[in-house]
């Protein structure tokens, strides 16, 4: 999960780098918003893994190097994982109780609406619905409707130019991005990366609809002095879209603004070709390599189900600290040192192939672990792509006689 979560990270980083640095200044609103969302859902996509690229030289044997086992004198002391054990129940228990009240805010915030609709008359203006609240809100909108402050709307203080702007946001289905990004937010509270993109997609929704108020209007100096009376308002609601979301000098610039239709071509093909490097680059099978210095294997890139221990990776660090009888010779000596193995999980899940790698101790020491890994029951096996492979782990196990 947290090599997942890493990449999805580094993807998340690198498409929004790439928006500030070649997007968000072009007027290209439509593609910007398809590449914000996007991003979004390739970067949780691909380092899933749901299909590799075989590397020309990639060997069918997948090599995982194993956390280390200590062993101190006649029994296995495994505070490290204890203490891993401790702080990951620690953090499932913020992370849970962070999401649900999360989840209750949004769907708190969400069925809002319902009840302001129920609390508020309802118009229907060109056949488009208009709820009229009487709190004092500026116009904003959600789902399929239009929200208003009934005493404005009385006085007359609601232009055409904001109805018009609202109803591009509904016909575009803005809401839905909202909602989109909202829900990941929840689930990913701890990645910033969701509220960045957040606020680039509102901003976005804001160019296409004030892009479709000036194609219906064509007075774009009225637009922009409209906008401006409403940027001194404060009050906006966040899972709607808001007129006065952001009045800065660049959306009042970007209505000005002219195409250039190489230039915008150019940074397509460019994006284009970036999200093919990066899907080549994390769909690729990387190739198992041993490390000639230590003539240890190294971490590689992972299968898409590793094999597990029967109850899991911590009952095999037991299963092997348990079982493990010091040699006599090392106890007398009260020697200290690693042994190195390596052995293969088999598509049934039994170990072959148990090999001593490096014994810096000697006495038997690297034998005794040998023997131990005989011992094991099989495994889950590993499976990519649904069809079950061989994987092959090395272990290094530290030995300490003398406490």
């Amino acid at each position: 999960m947290i090599t997942y979560l890493l990449k999805s990270g580094v993807l998340l980083a690198v498409f929004y780098a790439v928006y500030k640095m070649l997007l968000e200044n072009e007027k290209m609103f439509r593609f910007n918003r398809i590449y914000l969302l996007g991003s979004i859902v390739f970067s949780l996509i691909i380092p899933l893994q749901l299909f590799s690229i075989g590397s020309f030289f990639s060997a069918k044997t997948q090599v995982i190097e194993l956390d280390e086992i200590m062993i101190v004198a006649d029994k296995a002391v495994l505070y490290k994982l204890n203490y891993a054990e401790i702080l990951t129940y620690f953090l499932t228990v913020i992370y849970i109780v962070m999401t649900a009240i999360l989840t209750v805010r949004l769907i708190r915030n969400i069925y809002s609406f319902t009840i302001r609709k129920k609390r508020s008359k309802v118009e229907f203006i060109d056949g488009q619905k208009i709820v009229l609240t009487k709190e004092p809100l500026l116009p904003h909108s959600f789902w399929n409707s239009i929200f208003i402050n009934q005493e404005d709307f009385k006085n007359g203080k609601i232009q055409p130019e904001l109805i018009a702007h609202e109803k591009a946001h509904l016909q575009q289905r803005h809401t839905l991005d909202i909602l989109f990004v909202e829900v990941l937010q929840t689930v990913f509270w701890f990645n910033p990366l969701f509220a960045l993109f957040q606020k680039e997609i509102k901003l976005n929704h804001e160019f296409l609809a004030d892009e479709a108020v000036n194609k219906q209007f064509g007075e774009i100096k009225n637009y922009q002095n409209l906008l401006l009376d409403f940027a001194s308002h404060k009050s906006t609601v966040s899972l709607a879209s808001n007129i006065n979301y952001l009045i800065t000098k660049k959306r009042l610039l970007m209505m000005t603004k002219r195409e250039s239709p190489i230039k915008i071509t150019l940074k397509v093909l460019s994006v284009g070709i970036l999200y093919a490097l990066l899907l080549f680059v994390f769909s690729t099978e990387t190739v198992a390599q041993e490390v000639s210095k230590n003539n240890d294997f190294k971490k590689v890139t992972e299968v898409s189900v590793k094999p597990d221990f029967p109850g899991g990776m911590v009952e095999f660090y037991k299963f092997v600290g348990q079982n493990y009888k010091m040699p006599a010779e090392v106890t007398k000596q009260k020697l200290n040192g690693k042994v190195y193995l390596k052995f293969m999980i088999e598509k049934d899940g039994s170990l072959t192939n148990i090999e001593i790698l490096r014994d810096k101790i000697g006495y038997g020491a690297g034998e005794e672990a040998a023997r131990v890994l005989k011992l094991s029951p099989k495994w889950i096996p590993a499976s990519d792509q649904g069809k079950p492979v061989r994987v092959m782990y090395s272990l290094p196990i530290t030995i300490q006689a003398d406490k």
